[in-house]
């Protein structure tokens, strides 16, 4: 069984989620946005040790203690390639800048791939828009969605990289999803499939 901790990070309350199979002694942490000593420290409180950092997207609310964790525990890191560009570091240079070289251990993942980790099997879906590599994942019944989709609302694209019509046709996605989902945002509460299809202004 999915356990999931959700720890909402830094001043843009940005939810770090830490995962694990129930039996597993191993974790995945979603998006460590800051304070990697702090969300360590809470790994090890529950007995878990850090596997993998998975990246919903590259903004920089989403990824400031990647670099610190990944050298800690020498774990690799998944994101899309559409937010990391070896040239200008992760997303662009008004965000964060982290190269390659300095994650020294990424992974790339896309539509379609799954990820097996911490005794769990998460799907990627991809869902560009907020920004080019945005990306859900799917494990057991909950969808991560990073900025791409929250309850009540959805990501911003007016940022570089972002696109209305682009993230518009990857809610329309989300919606032709039949399961009802536990949807884990990048910020704010979590809900359900169903009830963001009745009532997410976004996605009626």
């Amino acid at each position: 069984m999915l356990k999931i901790t959700t720890l909402p990070m830094g001043s843009y309350q940005t939810n770090c989620y830490i995962i694990h199979e129930e039996t597993c002694n191993r974790c995945a942490l979603i998006d460590p946005g800051c304070d990697a000593p702090y969300i360590l420290e809470k790994a090890q409180t529950l007995g878990l040790t850090v596997e993998a950092i998975l990246l919903t997207h590259g903004h920089f609310d989403h990824v400031l203690a990647v670099k610190e964790i990944a050298e800690a525990t020498g774990c690799p890191v998944w994101m899309h390639q559409g937010d990391h560009h070896p040239s200008k570091g992760l997303m662009l240079d008004f965000f964060y800048p982290l190269s390659r070289e300095e994650l020294n251990n990424v992974r790339y993942c896309d539509e379609g791939d799954t990820i097996s980790v911490a005794g769990l099997n998460i799907a990627v879906l991809a869902t560009p828009g907020h920004t080019p590599g945005s990306v859900c994942f799917q494990c057991e019944d909950a969808l991560f969605c990073g900025d791409t989709l929250f309850a009540g609302s959805c990501g911003r694209t007016d940022l570089p990289g972002g696109s209305y019509q682009t993230i518009q046709s990857s809610l329309a996605r989300l919606v032709a999803l039949e399961e009802n989902y536990r949807i884990f945002p990048g910020h704010g509460g979590s809900s359900h499939m169903f009830t963001e299809k009745r009532s997410n202004p976004y996605l009626c």
